[in-house]
């Protein structure tokens, strides 16, 4: 198949606890817009009219709690931003809301930042660097890294 053909990850829907307090994290914090509810368990949120980047329900999990944390389920759900700007203005959003940045790195490819939504599901928000800057190695493969950042002077980029 040609990379035209080749199939993507087109969303992502979680069990949330509480869909009002969830539908109020993505559209708030993360900046969807709510694109369709079914009642009181399941919502579809999605940036720029899209159907849906992330579907919410309670089918399973109204009132539960998190996973617990050494199993085995979602580990994060990437969100790709379009340019660093974007990316240093989201993760200062996520701050000014009050939720915890656990994580960041640079890796190499992409900078990335690493926090919970209020379900407990993990978040990833990153930029990818341009393809011509990412870290090759002699046979042609990426060579990722894990490297930290200075957060605080890329939050001073948000605008």
């Amino acid at each position: 198949m040609d990379s035209m053909q080749k199939p993507c990850i087109g969303h992502t829907h979680l069990k949330v606890a509480d869909l009002e307090r969830a539908i109020a994290f993505w559209r708030d914090v993360m900046g969807m817009d709510l694109v369709q509810r079914y009642g009181t368990q399941a919502a579809f949120m999605s940036w720029g009219g899209y159907h849906h980047h992330i579907g919410l329900n309670t089918w399973h999990s109204a009132g539960g709690r998190p996973p617990a944390k050494h199993h085995t389920g979602l580990f994060h759900v990437a969100l790709l931003y379009p340019t660093r700007q974007t990316l240093a203005a989201a993760a200062k959003r996520v701050l000014d809301a009050g939720v915890d940045i656990y994580g960041h790195a640079d890796h190499g490819v992409s900078l990335a930042l690493y926090f919970d939504d209020p379900d407990g599901n993990g978040v990833e928000i990153y930029w990818d660097k341009p393809r011509d800057d990412w870290p090759w190695q002699d046979d042609g493969s990426l060579k990722m890294r894990n490297d930290n950042f200075d957060v605080a002077a890329f939050l001073a980029e948000a605008s």
